[in-house]
Parts: C-alpha cells; structure tokens; sequence
C-alpha cells in the first residue's frame, strides 16, 4: 500500500479521476467513482476492493483499508474532484464488475425489477433503491440509455447498486433469459385493460417499466406476458419511472408476505 500527498487539482491522478465522469473513459478503464464513506463502506461490505481512495485527513480515516494506493487531499483538491456540490471527505476508484444475466443467480421464486430505455441516472438509482428496499432478486437494465456506473446512479443508488444483483442486456436477450427461467414479464402501462391488484405477483415475475417520456415500447409491450395499469384518480396519467415500479414491486411484497 502506498500514499501519496496531492496539493493540486491539476495533478494526473486527480485530472484521471475527474475524467471518470465521462462513460468512455470508465468502459474503457473498466472503473467508476464511487464518493462519500457511506458509500464507499458499502461497496466495501459488499466486496468491493477500491483501486484508490483519494481523502481529505481531517474528515475521512482510511482505517483498515487494504491494498488500495492511498492519496492525502487537500479539501480544495477533493472540491474541484467532486461531481457532487460538496464533497464529502473521500473518493475512490473501484473497478466495474460483471453486468450479464448469466451472472444473476435465482431463488425459487423471483422477483425482479425490469426498466426499459432508462434515461435519467437518478431513476435507474432510485430503481436500485426500490429494489433492496423490496428484497428484489435482480435489477435488469434493458437498452439503458446510462450506465449503471454513472456517477448519479451510484449516488442516488444509496449503496444498493452493491447490494441488488443488477445486469444489462437487450431487449431481446433479456425475454429470452426470463423465459427460459420460467418468469412472467408484467408491463407498467396506462392504457392496460388490468389493473395491478388482478395480477398475482406471488408466481415467479419480472416487474417492467418504459423510459420516462414514452414508456414501454411496443416491442417491450408485445414481449410482455400481461399489462396492467396504476388506477390514478387526479388530473395526471402516469407516474415517474422509478415510482411506477415501486408502485408495483410494493404490491408483490405486500402480496408475498399475507
């Protein structure tokens, strides 16, 4: 393990680490950010090893940390890093891990989370979020128009892009894995004759929601087994991704546990 003290904003490896935010530079380094110690003490729990941790000694001890190169910061280096408005004392790098479904591992009875053609990095983290907070199996990114590793979904992930199973995949690939795992596709949409109460999300199933303008896309309407709608009582017809499919991953618990 080594140490480094950094006084400039300008030198290579905080210049590396700001250059983290662009999704060329992560695919191709096989790295992302991940800021703030509740995060990074996740990712950690988790499993995950930080390549390096960058941090400002006076708000962050590295403690027990094992194997990373470690850089002092001053507060001024560590501001001028942050994507976020304040940072929080400490950043680290920690390599991607795998993204395929054949990584995903299964119980008996599956509940997983499905968004489609995801746009904004805040809904695909509060999915994440939904996700644990519901003790999903799985989180399936399909055609995502971001990346998991994005720095606003690790953040308003909470920590639970570490502790929810996620993959990215097709549309296509992905029918096609559900299928063969014996998971019902049940699509959000607000024109859908049922309504989520007439679904019995006790059987095996994969919960599906669109992009935040469009929704499903036909295709994703057509390879759905069933549609159901949310019965809303004001002047609004739809939702916002991330709760529509709270909405529904709430009632499969709800269902799961009576």
């Amino acid at each position: 393990m080594t140490e480094t003290v950094i006084t400039s904003a300008a030198n290579p490896r905080i210049r590396a680490l700001v250059g983290l935010r662009d999704r060329g530079a992560r695919d191709s380094q096989g790295l992302f950010v991940v800021e703030g110690p509740r995060l990074l003490d996740r990712a950690v729990e988790a499993g995950h090893r930080p390549v390096e941790v960058f941090y400002d000694p006076n708000r962050f001890d590295p403690g027990a940390l094992i194997g990373p190169a470690l850089y002092t910061c001053s507060a001024e280096v560590l501001s001028r890093a942050s994507y976020r408005a304040s940072d929080e004392g400490v950043m680290a790098v920690l390599r991607q891990f795998d993204l395929g479904l054949s990584g995903l591992a299964l119980p008996g009875v599956p509940l997983i989370l499905v968004a489609e053609g995801i746009e904004k990095p805040g809904n695909l983290g509060a999915i994440l979020r939904t996700a644990d907070a519901v003790g999903a199996d799985a989180v399936i990114a399909v055609d995502p128009e971001i990346d998991p590793f994005n720095p606003n979904v690790v953040r308003s992930s909470t920590g639970a892009l570490f502790t929810v199973p996620i993959a990215v995949a097709g549309l296509e690939n992905a029918v096609d894995w559900l299928r063969e795992s014996g998971i019902q596709l049940i699509g959000a949409d607000p024109s859908a004759d049922h309504d989520l109460w007439s679904i019995d999300f006790t059987l095996p199933c994969a919960l599906m929601v669109g992009a935040e303008h469009g929704g499903l896309t036909n295709r994703a309407r057509q390879a759905a087994d069933g549609l159901v709608s949310i019965p809303m009582r004001g002047a609004t017809d739809s939702l916002n991704a991330s709760v529509t499919i709270a909405v529904l991953a709430f009632e499969a618990l709800r269902q799961r546990r009576s």
